[in-house]
């Protein structure tokens, strides 16, 4: 209850009232962004993304019809939220590739993450060689889809 608290507090206002997808100038937590691999130059981008918590919560059918047939139980999301928000990031710029994302904010309906992204075609990018790796990994599956799928063995989830 100091003066990050009220800082914060500040924020998620401001951010509510903001679209679900917004660029922003520079990362809010830039030690995540560079253990991403960001880097403050042409060819980097820092995107925040709105995501609204909880599973699917599907709406009551008003007309009638047994319980069973209602469709409201039993739907779980496959997807984590942060792997909604690095999607989402990817549909609204989809020139850029998608580095990682890392959490920023939440209140009581919404997350928010921070999507670093990386343009592969860019001049700055191609002709860093730190970084022209992501020229050829631009159409790779992503690690959080490949744990999704069963691909990567994690945990009592590779099991199957």
């Amino acid at each position: 209850e100091g003066p990050l608290a009220e800082l914060y507090r500040r924020r998620l206002i401001e951010w509510r009232r903001q679209p679900t997808v917004v660029r922003v100038e520079k990362p809010t937590r830039i030690n995540r962004a560079r253990a991403l691999g960001y880097k403050a130059k042409p060819g980097f981008i820092v995107v925040r993304v709105r995501v609204r918590k909880g599973g699917l919560n599907r709406p009551r059918p008003r007309s009638g019809r047994r319980p069973k047939r209602m469709g409201v139980y039993g739907y779980a999301p496959h997807k984590s939220t942060q792997l909604r928000a690095e999607e989402r990031a990817a549909r609204k710029y989809p020139n850029l590739v998608v580095l990682g994302s890392y959490w920023v904010g939440e209140d009581g309906v919404h997350k928010w993450y921070e999507v670093v992204m990386v343009d592969p075609h860019h001049p700055c990018i191609m002709s860093d060689p730190e970084r022209n790796w992501v020229h050829g990994f631009y159409r790779q599956v992503k690690y959080g889809s490949r744990i999704r799928r069963v691909l990567e063995k994690l945990g009592s989830e590779g099991e199957e």
